[in-house]
């Protein structure tokens, strides 16, 4: 009647919460990633204001003075 009672019954069980766990971890993960990331991980991009990604521009060599200082002037109105 017992066939199986010495394959692995308990051993399967806790695999098989293990599978599950993993596959939770899997897919939070990848809900994180999929959406931006985890708060405060430096992703703060959709926090900058015009001012501040044009002084990254600036910084990086990508806009030379002049277009900085006019862009600059057209953000402080």
């Amino acid at each position: 009647m017992h066939w199986f009672n010495g394959f692995g019954g308990g051993w399967m069980m806790i695999f098989w919460w293990i599978l599950i766990i993993a596959v939770i971890v899997v897919l939070v993960k990848w809900a994180a990633t999929s959406t931006g990331g985890w708060p405060g991980n430096g992703n703060n991009r959709l926090n900058k204001s015009a001012l501040d990604i044009l002084e990254e521009r600036y910084a990086r060599g990508e806009i030379g003075k002049e277009e900085y200082e006019e862009k600059k002037k057209d953000l402080m109105r």
